[in-house]
């Protein structure tokens, strides 16, 4: 085993990463060890201890320059970078660390643009035109995405028993396998127990099947799958086709939030480990309660 799979093992094995995390990790960091095979020679084992500070800042500089990648993707790579020498120390793999003294990318934050309560009304309005086992389980979708701020890839991960339709709540799991349950309205309980009870028995094939979300061959729906009927919708609604799932995660927070919501409240049904995470959205309901009172306040023209 190569010491990026022993890596990726101890992120998933004592870390409890998800696995779109090893994953990204794995691409990022094949791609920085391809790049060294082109400036280093040796075996993989002695590679790691040859490597050098400069040798991550001409990297750093390829991937801007040569491959073009966005500061935030750069970051990203390099934070896998870190870590990564970081094990390879630990472990007494190698002596000394590469990254020890290597200064952090800076990336430029942008505040999440949630959509408006009327767009998320569209959104759903348009949902529910169907009632074809696909639309039902459209409409069940899109419904509990906005009922809960859930990710995308814990909505594809729900078993059909995680969801309790009489106490009108939803169990998930998020990154680091951690568990949440997270309550939801009765429109959405609503739509889900049509979609269960109406759309999902049409979809299933195989009796063991215990995913919720299936697809038109009775298989789990995939992330990707669910971005297509995410974007299908925004597409037939007429709006703007940047608007993403997790733009209607980062509604679901700035619209609890614009209704006092306490922010812990808001942090615990997002998910979030870190408090800081959900604070970004109090900035952008200040921002909108500055717009309002711009338009609103008489003295404010």
């Amino acid at each position: 085993m190569g010491r990026i799979e022993e890596f990726l093992t101890h992120l998933s094995g004592e870390r409890g990463c998800s696995e779109n995390t090893i994953s990204a990790y794995r691409v990022d960091l094949t791609q920085f060890k391809e790049y060294l095979g082109r400036r280093l020679s040796g075996d993989e084992d002695a590679l790691w201890g040859r490597v050098a500070k400069n040798d991550i800042i001409s990297y750093i500089m390829y991937l801007k320059g040569d491959r073009e990648y966005a500061a935030a993707t750069s970051a990203r790579k390099v934070a896998a970078i870190r870590s990564f020498f970081h094990f390879l120390v630990a472990e007494g793999l190698i002596r000394d660390d590469p990254t020890a003294t290597l200064d952090s990318l800076r990336v430029k934050k942008h505040l999440p643009k949630p959509m408006t309560v009327q767009d998320v009304d569209k959104l759903l309005d348009e949902a529910a035109k169907l009632i074809t086992p696909k639309g039902l389980r459209d409409r069940a979708i899109l419904e509990l995405l906005y009922a809960t701020g859930m990710r995308v890839s814990e909505v594809v991960s729900l078993r059909v028993d995680d969801v309790n339709l009489a106490s009108a709540s939803v169990r998930c799991w998020g990154k680091g396998s951690k568990e949440r349950v997270i309550p939801m309205h009765q429109q959405a309980v609503a739509s889900i127990r049509d979609y269960v009870e109406k759309g999902r028995t049409q979809l299933v094939k195989d009796a063991d099947e215990k995913t919720l979300f299936l697809n038109m061959r009775g298989r789990p729906l995939t992330r990707q799958g669910l971005w297509l009927v995410f974007k299908e919708y925004v597409e037939k609604a007429g709006l703007s086709p940047e608007i993403t799932p997790h733009t209607l995660r980062h509604s679901f927070a700035t619209h609890m939030l614009d209704r006092h919501a306490d922010l812990i409240n808001v942090q615990k049904l997002l998910g979030h480990t870190s408090i800081s995470t959900t604070q970004v959205y109090t900035h952008v309901s200040s921002e909108r309660l500055r717009e309002a009172y711009d338009e609103s306040h008489p003295r404010a023209k």
